[in-house]
């Protein structure tokens, strides 16, 4: 028996095994198994060579639009950016990663319109494995769907789920301490729908037989497998609903935006939509003494602090930082004097002193 089959004979188990408490430990053990063999599936190399899939990473964020074939990738890419992606109204169009570039209120994104997926792409078909590479690579993900079917969108996550990418999820808040002695011991704020065997069925399976858990909230038994396995891509995603042109209704799906790539329509409003996902603030340097730069500002991440802009713009500017003075948002009144932990908000001025 292949892994698939006995990845495929566990997931069938699964579904026919009623819920409970009488259960509970029995399918937990098949969950924890199924996550190590898919893992083993993912982590090989599908040795396929031929195609331009490794891309360097550009911009102060990557865009990836992932789909399966002929939703309307490459003819969206073409609307946001300067790219040239070949058009075609049959299947299996894009060969080959194809790379472009917006710049959007200061900030430049690299977009690139992978092949489209097929099902069974987590296990390799369709060159599905090095898709999903170039996918975990990126920062943003826009899943691009016929709006006419809806359901492709449940395949596109199950997809990207057995490909360990959690799109819209927040990682679970659960610390894990390896030890060398002692066993599984637990602590946890809240009352858990799973208990301590079957944390330590997983424990087990991943080869870890003394830790320190202490798990924060109430995460899901799939959730503490994701955090064992410990190679899990959080990431946001927006569903994008292309062909709205030639629909009749908008299916119900959340983070989701109805465009018509082919007529040019709500494709501003996806832009606008994707800079507010990545969370981009912009920060305006102005020389002690001198002028403000409004033409180039400095793209960092928000809940970004003073210390991250000295490391953005040169890595010795962190010892060598006195003080900030910050104008904007952040500021308590016109250059405020500030220290290095100082939390910035979009649009601030910022003046850095350092020492000589």
């Amino acid at each position: 028996m292949t892994v698939e089959e006995r990845i495929a004979e566990i997931e069938a188990e699964i579904l026919k095994t009623p819920y409970h408490k009488g259960t509970q430990h029995h399918i937990g053990k098949l969950k924890a198994t199924l996550a190590k063999l898919r893992d083993s599936v993912h982590s090989k190399g599908s040795g396929g060579q031929g195609f331009g899939y490794s891309i360097k990473k550009s911009g102060d964020a990557t865009v990836v639009l992932v789909g399966f074939p002929s939703v309307g990738k490459s003819t969206l890419l073409n609307q946001l950016t300067n790219a040239k992606s070949k058009v075609g109204a049959y299947e299996f169009t894009t060969l080959q990663v194809i790379p472009g570039a917006l710049k959007y209120r200061g900030v430049d994104l690299q977009l690139l319109d992978v092949p489209g997926l097929v099902e069974g792409a987590a296990s390799g078909k369709g060159r599905g494995k090095e898709v999903l590479a170039v996918i975990r690579n990126a920062d943003l993900i826009l899943a691009v769907i016929d709006i006419r079917e809806p359901e492709q969108y449940t395949k596109i996550y199950k997809e990207l789920y057995a490909g360990n990418i959690r799109p819209n999820e927040t990682p679970p808040d659960i610390s894990i301490r390896k030890q060398s002695y002692g066993g599984v011991e637990l602590t946890c704020s809240h009352k858990l729908d799973f208990d301590i065997e079957m944390i330590r069925e997983v424990m087990n399976e991943y080869g870890i037989h003394n830790a320190r858990i202490h798990i924060r909230g109430k995460p899901t038994f799939d959730q503490f497998i994701d955090v064992v396995a410990g190679n899990r891509k959080y990431m946001p995603m927006i569903v994008v609903l292309n062909k709205s042109d030639l629909a009749s209704k908008v299916p119900n799906i959340k983070h989701s935006l109805a465009i018509s790539a082919e007529k040019n329509e709500k494709v501003h409003n996806l832009i606008e939509l994707a800079y507010k996902e990545l969370k981009f603030i912009r920060i305006y340097m102005r020389h002690q003494g001198g002028k403000t730069d409004y033409e180039e500002p400095l793209i960092i991440r928000d809940g970004a602090t003073i210390r991250d802009v000295c490391k953005a713009i040169h890595r010795g500017f962190v010892t060598r930082f006195r003080y900030a003075n910050i104008w904007g948002p952040s500021a308590k009144h016109d250059g405020q004097k500030v220290g290095i932990n100082h939390k910035l908000k979009d649009e601030d001025i910022l003046t850095l002193i350092l020492q000589k």
